[in-house]
Order: structure tokens, then sequence, then C-alpha cells
């Protein structure tokens, strides 16, 4: 009988190339997926149960029990999301499969124990502690001073990230949902992500981007951009810090997203500061920028890692520079679109390559992450400069327009397609 493999996957988008990295003759491949995400699913798996959502433990777990039954326990368990990495890890425990447990997972997305390895390999990093509630965040600001930023430890896509400036701020904490949480003293430096391979003892492919606007930003209804850096100056120090954050948190290959604080240090040289690091291919439009301007697929290395198999991706002797533009809807989703407009670029190269657009009365979803948002852009070019000039031009030429709805209409009611590819005029 050949052997079993289960994907727990959430994208409705062709974020992942499934079908391509797994023979799917050769193997009983199976999914455990959403409603938005089953029509990404290759036509050829064994079998799909489809859950409320995949971060959903109970849920999850009757759709693979039910898909054991038949199959009997899987091989392997492939999870790209980050938002879906704690379950995938309980399953494997739960069933015992080969692959990253709930502990060898536990740097990578408890911030807490991530911080401590990273202090412990004597990387830089804002002061921090854990803050199981208000006194121990009083407690951390009399000792730093204000003002503190307060997070939760396995939250994602800056989910309930709070600033506080002062001790009266410490009442916004109440509203929030019981959870782990962590503190940390604020850093004003401009944030930068890396996203890449680690081998497990040298770096593989990896690019540095400049965000445009914050993640943080974006949840309050600004723009989200990043642009790739070809700063020459720069770039050596990236590498060198890079390299150390991925060897510090783990000796096996892993594909990776970290941010970090670039400053100026005094002297002009940069200060890097470590931010946080994520286990899987960063999320927005980066997957889909690998791909089509660097030919690269980072999906394609993070399947093979959790599927046992040793990465092999190739190192480009030139880079062109990629970016990316996140548009939020106007209104809080659930919300439908009733108009968008987007006018001609200047020149052509001043344009996005690539784009995803509802169309006029799709229903786009209260859903986390930064698939299912307003719009979606993508851009190259042969320097970062140009690529931050359309970024930036395209953020204040595009307009979208939508409309309330109520939170319990069914995602079927929306519209079929989104414009996906290359931008239609």
């Amino acid at each position: 009988m050949s052997p079993h493999i289960l994907v727990i996957h959430r994208w409705r988008d062709r974020h992942a190339l499934y079908d391509e990295y797994i023979d799917h003759d050769a193997y009983r491949v199976t999914y455990v997926t959403t409603e938005l995400g089953v029509t990404s699913v290759p036509g050829t798996a064994a079998a799909v149960r489809v859950v409320p959502a995949t971060d959903d433990v109970t849920a999850v777990t009757a759709a693979v029990d039910e898909l054991c039954t038949r199959y009997g326990p899987p091989d392997r368990v492939v999870a790209l999301n980050e938002g879906d990495l704690d379950v995938a890890a309980l399953v494997r425990e739960r069933l015992g499969c080969a692959g990253q447990d709930t502990e060898r997972l536990a740097p990578f997305r408890d911030k807490l124990v991530m911080a401590e390895a990273i202090e412990a390999a004597g990387i830089a990093l804002p002061a921090f502690a854990d803050a199981p509630g208000e006194a121990a965040v009083r407690a951390f600001a009399d000792l730093h001073g204000w003002p503190v930023v307060v997070k939760p430890r396995k939250g994602t896509a800056s989910r309930g990230v709070v600033r506080l400036d002062g001790e009266d701020d410490l009442a916004l904490l109440r509203g929030l949902p019981a959870e782990p949480r962590i503190v940390q003293t604020f850093c004003g430096d401009p944030i930068f992500h890396i996203d890449g391979l680690w081998t497990g003892d040298r770096l593989g492919p990896w690019r540095a981007s400049r965000y445009v606007n914050t993640c943080v930003d974006f949840t309050r209804g600004d723009v989200l951009g990043s642009v790739e850096v070809d700063d020459p100056e720069l770039l050596p120090a990236l590498g060198e810090f890079t390299a150390a954050v991925a060897g510090a948190l783990s000796d096996e290959p892993w594909v990776f997203h970290l941010e970090a604080f670039v400053g100026t240090a005094p002297g002009g040289a940069p200060r890097l500061t470590f931010l946080e690091a994520g286990y899987r291919v960063g999320g927005a439009e980066i997957p889909f920028v690998w791909r089509e301007v660097h030919g690269i697929d980072l999906m394609r290395a993070a399947v093979d890692i959790q599927l046992g198999r040793r990465p092999d991706l190739p190192v480009p002797g030139s880079w062109r520079a990629g970016g990316w533009l996140l548009v939020p809807t106007p209104v809080p989703a659930p919300c439908r679109v009733t108009g968008w407009h987007l006018p001609d670029p200047p020149t052509p190269e001043e344009g996005p390559y690539a784009c995803v657009i509802p169309p006029v009365g799709h229903l786009i979803p209260r859903v986390g992450g930064y698939e299912h948002v307003g719009a979606r852009f993508r851009f190259r070019g042969e320097r970062s400069s140009d690529v931050e000039k359309a970024v930036i031009g395209t953020a204040e030429r595009f307009r979208l327009e939508c409309a309330p709805q109520q939170p319990q209409q069914p995602l079927a009611a929306a519209a079929a397609v989104v414009r996906h590819g290359a931008c239609v005029r």
C-alpha cells in the first residue's frame, strides 16, 4: 500500500503547488482544508475533509480520524501556514508520525522561548519578559522604561500587538482575550523582513526586504508593502545576522521568514536587532514573488523538509528586485466590493506586473492573515528604488470601495473568482 501523506491547507490561492511537490499517484495524499481553501486542493487528492478552520484542534482531529480510518495513520503531515504549525505538531504527536513535534516547534512559535534562544546566542534583541498580567508588565516597565510592546506568545500577522506608552495604557490589556503574552521594550528602528533557506549549517538563497509601513499599521487600515533591498553596504551585515539567527534556532534545514529592526549605530554601521522569526515561507505575496521574479519555490523546500527530504534550491548569480503591496478594505470585513479604480501608471515599469483585485460584487470574508484583503499587487524591477517607486505609486492611485455586510452572511454568496495574474486594465 502506498504511503499516506496528510496536508493541512487553508489558502484559496495557489500559494503552494502541492501536485508539483508530491507525486499524487505514488502517494495517497489527503487534505484537511476550509471552505475557502478547498478550491485550490489538487483534483488528484485521495480525499478531502472540510473544517471550519484549520487551527481548530477539535475539528481537525475529527477530520484526521476519519481519514485515518480509511487510509491509516499518515506517514508524514504537511502544514505550510504558520497558523497551522501547532495543530500539525499535535497530530504528529498523537499519531506517532515522523516530523516536528511541539517541543521542536516551540522556538519558532513561542516568542518567549524564541527570545530566550536568541539571547543565549548573543544576538541583539529588545529586552523581554513573560507577561502573564498587568503587574508583570508594570514591573517590566519600571525596570526598562516606557513605551513597551505586549503581544501574544503565539500570535501571527501582528494579531493582538499593543504598544503601551505609560501606566495609564495598562487598561488596554483588560479587553484582550486570555492567552500567554510577552512584553518587550519598544524599538523605533525600521523593520525589515528576511526570507530564505537555512541548509543546517549555512544560508541557501535569501532576500532582505524593507517594509513600506508596518504590519501593525496594516491592522489599523494603512497599506502594507515591501521592497527587496540591493544596498551593497547593508546586505553583508544582514547576511551575517541572518545566518546567526537561523543557526541559533536550529541546526537542521528550515525555511525562514524573520523580521529585524535595522537602524544606524554611532559611526554609521548598520545596527541590527532581532524582532521575531517564523518557521515558514513568508506571507503576503512573498511565495509568488520568489517563484515569478526569482524562479525559486520556497514552498517546495518547506514541503521537502516536512517530508524528510533534503531541500535543494538554486542560488542565483544575480538577483532582480521584487516587491509587493497589500491594500486593506476601506470598511471592516465581511464587506462586499462595490467598485475599484486603478489608473494606468505613468510608464509600464511603474505598475504592478500581477495583481489580485476582487471584482465588483465579491464578498471579502472576515478571515485572518494577508490573503483575504482588499487587493494584492506584485512588482519587479532592476533596482530597489524602481520597485519602491512603483509600490508607492500604486498605493496612491488605487481606490477600492466596499459596503459592510452582516457577519452571518454565508461565504457561498461571494462572487465567483478573483482576478489573478497579469493586471487587466
